[in-house]
């Protein structure tokens, strides 16, 4: 078993480049961070509380890896799980129910309980409406040798706009809404032992707040969200990707960094937009500071500044660019074979 909080630690003071831990193969690798509370390692992480009703889980994880955290959890509590939390609807986060429900059947208890934002639900009805195109962009992301997509998801039992106390037995949970990653995202704030459970808010690396194979991120929002963390002062912090951080300090300085990141792009895009830019120039003159990318937990390995700025302009100023060229375009196919004309025939612009 790998030492999850030396990996955190070594990380965050740069002794470590990359983490060691392959959120593939070392799934299932857990963490006690204190008496009762486990972060168990997978693709995307899972956080367990044990109560005296039995285990909330912040997340369920993948549908590729919940069994094997399902595993590491009973190695870990034999508790039934009572609640689960979803902090968002992307996939790697949120399968695998089935599994504590059929354990709760087999041995006689309550069913579990599943608690989420309450727009969660259309975004589970847009996947079944849009398998293919989900099918495909996984395919072509992660080099799967065929499609794969969820084509079942569980529903919440009970839903929430803002915020939500939530008792599970003798303990006591905040669970807050804020856009970012998504437009149901939900973090879980722990407030006795001052644990807050991230989510997607925070992923060890530049905020995803930009994919372009993905719906609307949003970018100031998340940025507000990340403030508010701040506000309650949380002395450990479980990410939804990438390992724990441990320290008031620390905490502080990572969400803090990654909500300047997020405000900086903001600002100067929509300055830009509002001197009448087009988006070609705000790509090219808005720039992430770099000594925010340099922070071991702020790299641009998944995302990058240039698509978080194609993002706001694509939440503020719709899919059109700004270049009148591109707004009734001629078909790609007739561009070409122009320009190869124009170039004397395909075969000189090919030797080119």
């Amino acid at each position: 078993m790998i030492d999850v909080l030396d990996i955190a630690e070594r990380l965050y003071t740069g002794e470590l480049e990359r983490s060691p831990l392959n959120p593939f193969s070392d799934a299932g690798d857990l963490a006690e961070i204190a008496p009762g509370v486990v972060f168990v390692v997978a693709f995307s992480n899972v956080a367990g509380f044990d109560t005296e009703a039995g285990l909330l889980l912040v997340d369920t994880s993948s549908w590729f890896h919940a069994r094997t955290v399902k595993d590491s959890l009973r190695a870990w509590t034999p508790s039934r799980l009572d609640t689960a939390v979803f902090t968002h609807g992307h996939t790697d986060h949120c399968m695998g129910m089935e599994l504590y429900e059929e354990e709760a059947r087999s041995a006689g208890w309550v069913l579990p309980r599943v608690v989420a934002h309450d727009a969660i639900a259309a975004r589970f009805d847009r996947y079944q409406e849009t398998w293919g195109y989900n099918a495909i962009i996984n395919q072509r992301q992660f080099h799967l040798p065929e499609l794969s997509f969820p084509k079942q998801f569980r529903y919440p039992d009970d839903t929430f706009r803002t915020e939500l106390d939530l008792a599970v037995g003798d303990a006591r949970f905040e669970l807050h809404h804020d856009r970012g990653e998504t437009d149901d995202h939900t973090w879980v704030w722990e407030p006795e032992r001052k644990i807050l459970c991230a989510g997607d808010m925070f992923i060890w690396a530049s905020p995803n707040c930009g994919n372009p194979q993905k719906a609307q991120r949003y970018a100031i929002e998340w940025a507000r969200g990340m403030r508010k963390m701040i506000a309650l002062g949380p002395e450990i912090m479980l990410p939804g990707h990438g390992l724990p951080i441990v320290g008031a300090d620390r905490v502080r300085t990572a969400l803090d960094d990654s909500a300047t990141l997020l405000e900086h792009l903001h600002t100067e895009t929509i300055k830009l937009m509002n001197e009448g830019a087009r988006l070609d120039d705000i790509v090219n003159t808005v720039k992430a500071p770099e000594r925010l990318l340099e922070k071991p937990y702020l790299r641009p390995v998944y995302d990058e500044p240039e698509f978080v700025v194609r993002g706001i302009w694509r939440l503020f100023g719709g899919w059109w660019d700004g270049d009148p060229s591109r707004l009734k375009p001629a078909p790609a196919a007739s561009l070409a074979a122009e320009l190869a004309t124009l170039a004397g025939g395909a075969d000189v612009l090919a030797r080119r």
